[in-house]
Parts: C-alpha cells; structure tokens; sequence
C-alpha cells in the first residue's frame, strides 16, 4: 500500500503510539484507578482531575498558538457554537468513558472495542443516508463480532471495563455522525476542537465539587509524586500534539490515506502494548483481535474504492 506524506503520517504514528502508552501508564501502571479504591471518591476524582488537566493543557496550547498566528480558529458565529455543545458533551463522555476503559482492559482489547463505533456511522450511513456498500457491511459485521465476542473469551474479563467500553463506543459512534454532518458548516477541525478543550475544562470543574472528588482526590496517595505529575504533563502535551498531527493529516491526505495512517497506528500500538505493559490472552482471544483487524483493514480498501 503506496502512502502519500510519510513524514506527517509517521509523526501521527508516533503521537498516537506514545499518547495511548503514557495514558495506559498513568491509568494502569501507576495505579490511579485502583481496585480497591475504586468504589470511593478518591480515585473518581483523579481520574476526573487528570482528565481536566489534560483538555486545560490542550485548551491552554490551542489558544495560545491561535494568539501566535500558528493555527486559525474562527468561532465567530455563536449560533454554530451553541449547535455543536451537544458534540461537546459526547466529547466529554468519550474521554471519561475511554479512560475509565482503558485503566481496566488491555490496548488492543480496548481498539477493538473503540473500532466497532463504525457500526453507529455505518448503521446511519445505511438507513439515513442510502449510501453504504455490501464490502462495508461486510467489514462492520467483522468489527462487531469481533468486539461482541471478546468478552465472552477474554480470561481477564473485567465487566466494569467492558461496560464503560460500550458508553466509549456509542459516545464516539455519535459523535462521528454528528460530525459527518457538520462537514458543510463553517467550523473548522480546530474550531471544533477548540469548543470541546473548553467544554470540557468547565464542565469537569464545575461537576468536580458537587461530586466531593473535588477534596476526595487530595487523599490520593500518589498526588504529590513526580511521576503522576510528570506523567499528566506528558500525556496532556502528546494528546495535544497528536490532535494537532490528525488535523494535518486529514488536510494534506484523502480519506483512505488517513484510513490507512489510522490503522497503521492502531495495529502498531496494540501489537507492542503487550511487551510493554503484558497480556494474558487464548486462541479466541487472539482470532476476535484478529478479526477486528480484518474488519478495519477492509474499512480502509473500501475508502480507497471509494464504495
């Protein structure tokens, strides 16, 4: 497969790869969603906590370039902001949800999920807009069956995981449809994005105190280490860093190379995940990520057909 731009796809590979590795390390590794606190404010709280810190770092980043010239953001209109707060809201609910998931299940477990939202914007493209091929059926089929089979062979199945898994998947499902249909609309990528950092800053802090994970969070154990701040700052720069290299690529890209720099960077973050951080997995397991896979690849042949 010939891909256009390799130096903007190979720095998005790279961006995808290290943000979903220091987000898993912050989430799994260091512990801060730990079992046994888990039922507790204190660790609803961090994970909130971080989750704001990342969107107030990336916010922050984005104004700032807009104010140095470096990208353009124009939400002039106020209408169009106030259209796109519900998009923004199922960008909060996909960050958290996502979160949530990944702390409890492995990186190629949770792609697999996270892939299977295609069904919602196949499902819209099928019923709604009567413009959807068999291939692409095809692959959908392959995706849901992949992720709806996992929880019945994976050895670590963790319900919670799975289950805040799902809300990521409709979450992002939606969110795809409602920005299929705002291609027409006057805000950019960026001025979409811009709207859901501070979204999302306002409507973390604000649901933080009345939840008391606003005071539940500063008994966390690990709050004053080096590594859970040193950590949140890398993983709000590279979230960052990779939003800005997606708008890029989309830009300089048609939509099947930016379909096959997507998968590129999937397979290769769930393939060294397990050297990094393990796995425990059987046969079915490994055929339904196999699957998925297979789904996925033939989303991207079907981009390229242009079917």
């Amino acid at each position: 497969m010939y891909l256009k731009r390799p130096a903007a796809g190979l720095s998005f590979c790279l961006f995808y790869l290290a943000s979903y590795f220091i987000n898993k390390y912050v989430l799994s590794v260091l512990k801060f969603t730990y079992p046994t606190l888990f039922q507790g404010v204190c660790v609803r709280g961090v994970c909130r906590r971080q989750i704001w810190w990342q969107t107030l770092v990336g916010g922050f980043l984005l104004h700032v370039s807009w104010k140095l010239g470096w990208v353009e953001i124009s939400c002039s209109s106020r209408s169009e902001v106030l259209t796109w707060l519900p998009a923004s809201a199922l960008f909060v609910g996909i960050i958290y949800a996502g979160s949530r998931a990944l702390s409890r299940l492995p990186i190629p477990v949770f792609l697999t999920v996270h892939n299977a939202a295609e069904v919602i914007t196949c499902g819209f493209q099928k019923f709604v807009q009567k413009e959807t091929s068999l291939l692409k059926i095809c692959s959908v089929l392959f995706l849901l069956i992949a992720a709806g089979c996992l929880p019945l062979f994976d050895t670590q199945f963790d319900p919670d995981g799975y289950f805040w898994a799902l809300i990521h998947l409709i979450c992002v499902g939606v969110y795809k449809v409602i920005h299929k249909l705002w291609k027409t609309s006057s805000l950019s990528d960026l001025d979409q994005q811009y709207i859901n950092y501070v979204f999302s800053v306002v409507l973390l802090a604000s649901a933080s105190h009345p939840a008391g994970d606003l005071f539940g969070a500063l008994n966390f154990p690990f709050l004053y280490f080096y590594r859970f701040h040193s950590s949140c700052c890398a993983s709000g720069l590279l979230g960052f860093f990779l939003m800005l290299h997606t708008v890029k690529l989309k830009s300089i890209t048609s939509s099947w190379q930016y379909a096959a720099w997507s998968f590129l960077a999937k397979v290769t973050t769930a393939g060294l995940s397990p050297f990094v951080f393990g796995m425990t997995a059987n046969v079915p397991t490994v055929c339904c990520l196999l699957l998925g896979g297979l789904g996925e690849a033939l989303l991207v042949y079907t981009e390229r057909m242009g079917t």
